[in-house]
């Protein structure tokens, strides 16, 4: 979408007056269709920049004043001056050479002396273009923010022209827009001219325009697809009470509804799953656990939680918003998760810390997660501070470390690409495993 080449190529200096016309109708035509550049603004910028150009190029006063006939879209430019007996520089003509214009005028007088467009000199085309070409940028500018900035929350439908960095510039129409690397979803690969989905997360002017930020990993994009999926939600029957979510991998959702006629749950599902099974098709197989909310924390703990059957959650008195769940041993893993994902988006998604310990089980959570960085940074020969980034992000063996795979294991822990690797391959020799995972 670059500036026609009858714009680069337009002269000032033409002689001919109406093929000159011609090209500027084109240039405002095209820019008017084609860019979305108001009429009016165009026609306004390049009254002022041939103004400012000529000004600087011609021996003229500060006086000059250029207008365009909005019909014909002729160019004329006009010089005020006074008239003095003796002409003295710019802004001033001799009263001999005023009397051959007017006869009556008189020394103080001003007049009005039109300068033909082809006085305005190669020099002030030039810098006339730039102008108009920097004016023409600022309202296209404008026009993107203008648009978008009221489509936050929207998602936008969109063509990949070009990948930098990994980095997505997608076409949205008459726009440009970014989707960055850090909100793809890991899972997912793009090719130049695929169509793409996205929320759009934010629009940001600067100092080289607007930028129309896209997201496939933010929470915000699940809570719109169940928006634009399920009826009852866009009706405001069933409301979005949260969303945590693992991009690329797993997500919660919960819901609750005022009417006792309809289940959220249900609802979201859809007859037979497909409402739920076209969000997933959408995320590439990202796992999405639909929680029905609740006021009670222990029931919406246990609810968050599930497939893990729990023996009983209780509220720790000495610590604010904190939960302890208690569970037999056969669902301790499942109550954690693969990665510690269950406990961790639970934990998020409620806003209560939540401790899992086996039933009967003396141990405090704390006493568990300290063996555990303790065992960690002694098998794997790191330090107790990594181990302890480990452990936090849900890796409390070395087989949850072999199960993950580097990128997700560098993504969800911060840490440098090297350190991830020696971990993987520590966790791997630690479990007799070789490198091909056999």
């Amino acid at each position: 979408m670059g500036i026609p080449r009858s714009f680069l190529l337009w002269n000032l200096e033409a002689e001919g007056g109406a093929e000159m016309n011609n090209e500027l109708l084109s240039i405002i035509s095209y820019l008017e269709r084609d860019r979305g550049v108001n009429r009016e603004i165009i026609i306004q910028a390049i009254e002022s920049a041939i103004q400012q150009a000529a000004r600087k190029s011609l021996d003229v006063s500060n006086d000059l004043r250029v207008e365009i006939d909005r019909k014909t879209l002729t160019i004329k430019a006009f010089d005020t001056v006074v008239v003095s007996e003796e002409e003295s520089g710019a802004g001033f003509l001799s009263l001999r050479r005023a009397r051959a214009l007017k006869r009556d005028v008189q020394p103080g007088d001003t007049l009005d002396i039109e300068i033909p467009p082809s006085h305005l000199g190669r020099i002030a085309a030039q810098t006339a273009r730039q102008m108009i070409l920097q004016k023409i940028r600022e309202a296209e500018r404008k026009n993107v923010y203008d648009e978008y900035k009221d489509r936050i929350g929207d998602i936008v439908s969109g063509t990949i022209r070009q990948i930098i960095h990994r980095d997505l510039i997608v076409e949205l129409g008459k726009t440009e827009a970014i989707l960055p690397a850090k909100e793809r979803l890991p899972s997912e690969e793009y090719n130049v001219g695929e169509r793409i989905r996205a929320y759009v997360y934010r629009v940001q002017s600067g100092v080289n325009g607007p930028a129309v930020v896209l997201s496939r990993a933010c929470s915000d994009f699940v809570k719109t697809l169940f928006r634009l999926e399920v009826a009852e939600i866009a009706d405001g029957i069933v409301e979005v009470m949260g969303v945590a979510r693992d991009p690329g991998y797993r997500s919660k959702i919960a819901v609750k509804t005022l009417d006792e006629k309809v289940d959220p749950v249900g609802a979201c599902v859809g007859l037979r799953g497909v409402r739920v099974r076209n969000i997933v098709r959408e995320l590439n197989g990202e796992k999405i656990d639909i929680v029905r909310w609740s006021e009670d924390i222990k029931q919406y703990v246990a609810q968050a939680l599930a497939p893990a059957k729990l023996e009983g959650v209780t509220i720790d008195p000495d610590e604010s918003r904190t939960v302890h769940v208690t569970v037999a041993s056969d669902q301790l893993s499942l109550a954690i998760g693969k990665r510690g994902q269950n406990v961790r988006l639970t934990s998020k998604l409620t806003g209560w810390r939540v401790n899992i310990q086996k039933s009967g089980e003396e141990v405090s959570f704390e006493e568990q997660r300290e063996t555990a960085v303790k065992e960690l940074a002694e098998v794997l020969d790191i330090s107790e501070e990594t181990a302890a980034t480990l452990v936090a992000n849900g890796f409390l063996t070395t087989d949850g470390i072999i199960d993950a795979e580097i990128p997700y294991l560098q993504e969800v822990t911060g840490l440098d690409e090297e350190t991830v690797r020696n971990i993987w391959a520590a966790a791997q020799g630690a479990s007799g495993v070789d490198e091909a995972g056999e």
